[in-house]
């Protein structure tokens, strides 16, 4: 049985020897054959040869089509045929139209007035207030606008102040009626010196809610009026937040500013809005909030105290509501005694006040 396979591969491997050299010569001969054709004549047959290759090419195309046309997407516009090539026209125009950034504004831009644009809707349209606008710009009247008027619009409601020989924020939050805080926690303004919040003459310095002084506003609802906080007093466990501490509310919240300030020269301690675990107490960092506790409720809520001048507690521990955690103070990015407080609902800064009680 051995000798008989031996004999068939060998029959084997003869046949398909002859059958590929066979096939090779074909081939060969062929190729020499259109070769030949091609240049013949100097070239006289490449023209007919080249037709005939891209009619056959075409001809397979149109095979093609209906298999192609039954496999890939396309998208139907009314009124017209050759859907396939208008709905893809449609998805490029649609992929390259521009879209408005959400990007927070962090200096003056420049807008040009529209026939029938009013300073209250162009405040409106750019989320500042309507005196905002007027003092940017030294409008006489609410009714001064003129089509093709050239604007400056502040990116926050408040006043854009050119710095001057002896300006400090302190003075300049005196002038336009804010906490210096406020200018502080505004996050694009820039100091020569970070430590004691040091400014260069000539540069420009965002005062958010500032008011011009000695002017009579347009828009007196536009800014908020200060108020203080009511006392913490006796507390007890009703699963509620309770303010942390009496004073005077100095900012409130804003995109650039998730929390609430606090102030009170009298620097009282600071109570646990409710009760949770403590897991940060320290100064992490040197600047930022300085030093600070951070409960966690254990429901999805937490609670940031920031700039505290001294801790009361450890992290890991637990607190009850109304627990003192820490003394009210001025540490990190601070200009005065307040308390930074910030409510966080699954890692989402909420505003304090819809919470407190």
């Amino acid at each position: 049985m051995l000798a008989d396979f031996k004999d068939f591969t060998l029959f084997l491997g003869q046949y398909l020897h002859k059958r590929l050299f066979h096939s090779f010569n074909c081939f060969e001969s062929a190729k020499d054959l259109l070769v030949e054709g091609l240049v013949a004549k100097r070239g006289k047959y490449v023209r007919p040869f080249l037709h005939s290759s891209m009619t056959g090419l075409i001809l397979i195309g149109l095979a093609l089509a209906p298999i192609l046309q039954g496999v890939l997407p396309q998208e139907k516009i009314e009124g017209g045929t050759g859907g396939s090539i208008l709905g893809s026209a449609s998805m490029v125009e649609a992929a390259t139209t521009t879209e408005i950034s959400l990007k927070p504004r962090d200096s003056v831009v420049s807008y040009i007035v529209q026939p029938g644009d009013t300073v209250s809707g162009i405040a409106q349209k750019f989320g500042v207030s309507l005196d905002t606008v007027r003092w940017q710009n030294n409008l006489p009247s609410i009714e001064s606008l003129k089509p093709g008027q050239k604007l400056e619009i502040p990116p926050v409601s408040g006043i854009v102040h050119k710095v001057k020989r002896g300006d400090t924020i302190y003075s300049i939050a005196k002038r336009y009626k804010v906490d210096a805080q406020g200018i502080v926690n505004w996050p694009f303004n820039t100091y020569t010196d970070d430590e004691n919040f040091s400014l260069a003459v000539g540069q420009i310095l965002v005062v958010p809610d500032g008011v011009m002084p000695d002017e009579q506003l347009w828009d007196p609802t536009a800014r908020m009026a200060q108020r203080l906080t009511p006392s913490a007093g006796e507390v007890s466990p009703t699963g509620q937040f309770i303010w942390p501490a009496a004073g005077m509310i100095t900012q409130y919240f804003k995109w650039y500013h998730p929390a609430i300030d606090v102030a009170n020269n009298a620097a009282p301690d600071i109570l646990a809005a409710d009760a949770g675990t403590v897991v940060v107490a320290g100064m992490p960092d040197r600047w930022g909030y300085g030093i600070r506790v951070i409960i966690d409720h254990g429901n999805g809520f937490q609670t940031l105290y920031g700039h505290l001048q001294q801790l009361y507690v450890q992290a890991g521990q637990t607190v009850n509501r109304g627990d003192s955690i820490g003394k009210m103070g001025s540490t990190g990015r601070s200009t005065g005694i307040h308390l930074h407080l910030e409510i966080r609902y699954n890692g989402a800064a909420q505003d304090p006040l819809r919470f407190l009680q």
